[in-house]
């Protein structure tokens, strides 16, 4: 019998259902099939009808379902991951945090103290109580604030996790969350990657630690993108054509 297994989990991506996302459901699960990831976690901004759909057809694509939503909160925004329900928009964080591990999730707090980005100050962090804390995101810039939520997160005792805080297919995977759960991955539901990471079993790999990987990544999110928009200007006509000509230039 299959002993634990390690999930590589992308747990921050954003669909065409974010009114910053551009990918349909269907795009994202093939291609993180594709580069090998175990599990993608679409957490659109305050809309959860895509992730819904993204953990019920995960199977298809030899995935694992975790569903999930990024919540904005009146002090910034909140990773909710396995969770089935839209937590409350726009109430303070330890209150949505409550209301997340209520539902039997996990608060991860994204991007923490980038006021540009809607990250949680750190004085308001101070006084509530996530479950984990990004510590990579691949979206920022540069490291500094990949490094500052990493040293808040071990001074406080918080389980790391990373996410790619993908908008478009090319940077799906760019980082990811290894998740060890006590099950063989065929077997793992939601709620096992739930547990693992309310455990801290959790591991953070991105893109300085795999360049060779993140390479392939561009290369075949820029083929899948061409063929989808190919496939969707022949669905759509002239507006489709328009679209297959955008979508082929790569937004990052």
């Amino acid at each position: 019998m299959s002993g634990p297994s390690t999930l590589e989990v992308d747990l921050h991506v954003h669909s065409e259902a974010s009114y910053d996302g551009h990918e349909p459901v269907e795009m994202i699960l093939e291609h993180a099939a594709d580069i090998d990831l175990d599990a993608v976690v679409v957490t659109d901004h305050d809309v959860i009808s895509a992730s819904l759909e993204a953990a019920e057809r995960a199977r298809e694509y030899g995935l694992v379902g975790v569903p999930g939503v990024e919540v904005s909160t009146a002090d910034g925004h909140l990773l909710a991951i396995g969770v089935e329900e839209m937590p409350p928009v726009g109430r303070p964080v330890g209150e949505t945090i409550d209301a997340v591990q209520g539902a039997g999730g996990v608060a991860v707090v994204p991007h923490p103290f980038q006021r540009t980005r809607h990250g949680v100050r750190k004085r308001r962090l101070k006084r509530v109580d996530p479950d984990a804390i990004e510590t990579y995101n691949a979206w920022l810039f540069t490291g500094y604030r990949n490094r500052r939520a990493r040293a808040y997160a071990g001074r406080y005792g918080y389980p790391a996790v990373g996410g790619s805080d993908a908008h478009s297919l090319l940077t799906v995977g760019r980082a990811f969350t290894e998740i060890r759960v006590e099950s063989p991955i065929a077997d793992v539901e939601s709620a096992d990657v739930v547990e693992a990471i309310r455990a801290g079993d959790t591991a953070i790999r991105g893109q300085r630690a795999s360049l060779k990987r993140c390479s392939g990544h561009y290369t075949k999110a820029a083929a899948r993108k061409t063929a989808w928009a190919g496939r969707t200007a022949a669905r759509k006509g002239s507006n489709g054509a328009r679209y297959a000509v955008s979508a082929a230039v790569p937004f990052v």
